[in-house]
């Protein structure tokens, strides 16, 4: 009703003015023609013609026109007494140059109000889109003035506070803030200007419940120049989830981390293509070298073992991407320590690069207290073995003092075969404890364990020269050893009766296969199948060297057989 009110009132305002002009001009056409000045053509209504049908429809300007023309015509005539030619033709001409001009105008008009119409159209159709985004959108929106109050909000944003928007309305923005975030938010609220027209910041809101709600706020001027009352704009974007995403993601960086120095690890990355090696802090540690972003591969080849290097430099191949990547290079650090570090991960293939990624871990403790458990071992092992070498060595001597006797009370000669037997245990002894370093043959081994009893005729020994080293030399002179003493305690070298064959022979399969026989005795007491003898011998599992043991218990005595690889002793 308003609006038809105020467009009535506009319209008796022009026909007024259209009217008043119209009264105005015959009023000075009346006075004129009384003085005798009249213009001859008319001229004087073609300003006012103009006036009116700027003001009116042309049916308006044409009805005036054409009461212009007949009062001008009249006044004509009453000066002259009769009209001439001349003056009809003036107040025709007349007449169609009014029509023509409130043509023109009633048609400019109408293109105007085409124009304005579509224009206005364009306007509410924009207007009608962004009320539906306003309303639908899926973050939060708002209008406050630019002191922060609410003047209107969408329904999204009014669900992420738990509010109907008539609660909303009307409230400052600051009393939805958490208040440890208020001073921030009064703060940007007045540091918005036209130098800086928005501002943006994760802030916690409150929602009716009481829960703390974390967005990232957003305030625009719309009109920074203009500031009307509706001039900010606020824009609410849930990020309680990024966040706590993000938060989670930090603390997992941070247990990470805490993993990494505490088991003495460090990261890093190999882009093979540009050359560069990069890693974090505990790597560049491992190394000895200074905390850098980044460092040209190049430059590690000073400090690893150059027999290392390749496995280091080396790209990935084209058959493995993704392939584990496992290696342990040696490193001489600045400092001059000398380090063992393993560089554990993954190849890839990175926009047409290869890389390697990984963890480094300084293995040089470990592989010290490695070595070192070895060495205590190998210790224990010397130990026990000298420990059952030494309990061994009693008996034999005692066997040897019995198996020799004094001819005729001659106990010169008496002493003389005792100290030759065991000078001879002596050198067998030192063939076993030589031959770790060195080699020896299989009959050296044999016919030195055996030479104390060769003489009596109880041994007899037959066999290629093979030639047996290093370890396996010294664990076959073991297994000898251990026969040679289960034979003194409980065999036949315990007695006079009795004879010990030791043969040796090439098998079929590149194998060679070593007998021990004992025969002319009954065993006093079997071998036992436990202790470091029956460990030596392999008798219920694998011998000390070689395979296929097997022990077997005769009426009158006993056989050893056991296979060696050629290899294997040789090696």
């Amino acid at each position: 009703m308003d609006e038809v009110a105020e467009e009535v009132w506009i319209l008796s305002r022009t026909q007024l003015a259209s009217a008043a002009i119209l009264i105005a001009t015959l009023v000075f056409e009346a006075r004129v023609a009384l003085t005798g000045g009249a213009d001859p053509a008319f001229l004087e209504f073609v300003p006012a013609i103009v006036v009116i049908a700027f003001l009116e429809n042309r049916w308006l300007a044409l009805a005036a026109t054409l009461v212009m023309a007949l009062a001008g015509l009249a006044a004509r005539i009453f000066m002259g007494g009769q009209a001439p030619v001349e003056e009809f033709v003036r107040a025709t001409l007349l007449l169609l140059s009014g029509g023509m001009i409130a043509f023109l105008f009633d048609r400019s008009r109408k293109d105007l109000r085409a124009a304005l119409d579509v224009k206005l159209a364009a306007v509410e159709a924009a207007e009608t889109r962004y009320r539906r985004a306003f309303e639908r959108a899926a973050m939060g929106f708002a209008a406050a003035d630019d002191n922060g109050e609410l003047l209107r909000l969408n329904k999204r944003l009014c669900t992420l506070l738990g509010y109907l928007e008539d609660d909303l309305v009307g409230r400052r923005m600051e009393e939805l803030v958490h208040q440890d975030d208020r001073a921030q938010l009064i703060k940007s609220l007045a540091g918005l200007n036209a130098e800086t027209p928005s501002f943006g910041s994760e802030i916690r809101l409150i929602r009716r419940d009481g829960s703390t709600l974390w967005v990232w706020l957003t305030l625009s001027l719309s009109a920074p120049e203009a500031a009307p009352l509706d001039s900010l704009f606020v824009v609410v974007d849930d990020i309680t989830e990024r966040r706590a995403a993000r938060e989670a993601l930090i603390a997992q960086n941070e247990w990470l981390d805490l993993a990494l120095s505490a088991g003495r690890l460090g990261t890093w990355r190999i882009e093979y293509g540009q050359d560069v090696v990069s890693g974090s802090k505990q790597f560049w540690d491992i190394l000895g070298l200074s905390p850098a972003a980044s460092r040209p591969l190049s430059d590690l080849s000073s400090i690893v073992h150059p027999a290392d290097w390749a496995t280091l430099a080396s790209p990935p191949g084209n058959d493995h991407p993704g392939a584990n990547y496992d290696v342990e290079v040696r490193l001489k650090r600045p400092d001059g320590q000398i380090r063992w570090v393993a560089l554990r991960g993954r190849e890839e293939k990175h926009d047409g690069r290869y890389r390697r990624i990984g963890i480094a871990a300084d293995l040089t403790e470990r592989r010290q207290t490695t070595l070192l458990r070895a060495a205590v071992r190998r210790q224990e092992k010397m130990m026990l073995e000298q420990r059952h070498r030494f309990s061994n060595l009693f008996p034999v001597l005692t066997a040897i003092v019995k198996m020799i006797d004094a001819p005729d009370g001659d106990l010169v000669k008496f002493k003389e075969t005792l100290v030759e037997r065991i000078r001879a245990l002596e050198a067998t002894h030192m063939l076993l404890t030589n031959s770790v370093d060195g080699s020896s043959t299989i009959r050296d081994l044999v016919a030195q364990e055996l030479k104390p009893f060769s003489e009596a005729g109880k041994t007899m020994i037959a066999g290629p020269d093979i030639r047996i080293s290093g370890g396996a030399a010294e664990s076959f002179a073991m297994i000898v050893h251990e026969l040679t003493t289960n034979s003194i305690k409980h065999g036949v070298l315990g007695d006079t009766q009795g004879k010990i064959e030791a043969r040796w022979a090439f098998a079929p399969g590149d194998e060679i296969v070593f007998d021990w026989t004992e025969t002319g005795r009954q065993r006093a007491v079997p071998i036992k199948r436990q202790g470091f003898g029956s460990m030596v011998l392999g008798i219920d599992g694998t011998p000390l060297v070689g395979h296929s043991s097997q022990l077997e218990m005769r009426e009158d005595g006993l056989r050893y057989s056991l296979r060696l690889s050629s290899k294997e002793v040789q090696a």
